[in-house]
């Protein structure tokens, strides 16, 4: 397939287009700055001025652009986490109604925060309901510009990634740390859910929702163990053989991150039940699992 992938020079796209080119798709990178970067046999790099014009039949959009969300949540820094993912959006839906002959498929990044924050309900894709925060409130405002394509009659699928764990990018480095220097401990009472899943699973994720025909709409891209932050604590402990006595207090986040300290103390329970009912088969269902191959590479 021709693919067209924003983010790909990101945490996550970057793995992901590395396997997507392992399977011999052709990849169709947009990027700021195309001059730093060199073409391959499998990999070109377009800039946001291409137009539908310039580029041959496009198979399929994946769409992983957006501002990090980590920094202190200054009125500048929310209006960028917004505008940089409706911006995109928005170009990449402009694409897609230029081309004349349109993509099967348009993956859209989103986020399990779609669903707002509980330590109670379980959330799937069946949820409608979104949160009533800041991070449910993006995530809404993102699915809601991605839908466009939806009206293109483009099978359109909604991303919803939970944390997302690799030794290189996301934050199991920054949560692993205090762990590894023997500080290790639950973040506020600890309650909170964690809806993680190994960054290879949600390679392959992606890959099989781009493949699976039938998939459509919302899909919590996490894995269908999600565990309470003290458990999830308690189980790196142990795998990396420090002790897990520190706790720290949910004030401390709030007074040194703000806002975005709800990123850390708050959480939600993301079940993956479409990926489940359509039968893709996990490498790491098990948090065990997960972080003893974490620890390993």
């Amino acid at each position: 397939m021709n693919i067209l992938i924003t983010g790909a020079t990101g945490f996550l796209g970057s793995k992901l287009a590395a396997h997507l080119t392992v399977l011999n798709h052709n990849l169709y990178i947009l990027t700021r700055s195309t001059e730093k970067r060199s073409n391959t046999s499998h990999i070109t790099f377009i800039d946001y001025n291409t137009t539908a014009n310039e580029l041959p039949h496009i198979d399929a959009v994946i769409n992983l652009a957006g501002e990090s969300l980590f920094g202190y949540w200054t009125k500048k820094k929310k209006e960028a986490i917004l505008t940089s993912r409706l911006r995109v959006t928005k170009y990449l839906v402009q694409l897609m109604k230029d081309m004349k002959e349109k993509p099967k498929v348009f993956i859209s990044g989103s986020a399990v925060g779609y669903y707002g924050m509980s330590e109670d309900f379980i959330y799937t894709e069946a949820t409608v309901q979104p949160g009533n925060d800041f991070l449910a409130s993006i995530t809404r405002q993102w699915e809601q510009e991605a839908g466009a394509a939806e009206k293109m009659d483009i099978r359109t699928i909604y991303a919803r990634f939970g944390v997302l764990l690799g030794n290189d990018g996301g934050v199991f480095p920054l949560m692993s740390l205090p762990i590894k220097l023997y500080a290790g401990g639950h973040t506020s009472d600890g309650e909170q859910w964690l809806s993680w899943i190994h960054v290879k699973d949600a390679v392959k994720l992606i890959t099989f929702c781009l493949e699976h025909q039938t998939i459509k709409g919302p899909v919590n891209v996490t894995a269908p163990n999600p565990k309470r932050n003290k458990d999830f604590m308690k189980k790196a402990a142990k795998i990396y053989n420090r002790p897990n006595w520190l706790h720290v207090p949910a004030v401390f986040f709030y007074f040194t991150l703000g806002e975005m300290a709800q990123l850390i103390i708050k959480g939600q329970y993301a079940y993956p039940q479409k990926a489940l009912n359509n039968g893709f088969e996990y490498e790491f269902a098990s948090l065990d699992r997960a972080l003893l191959d974490l620890k390993k590479s």
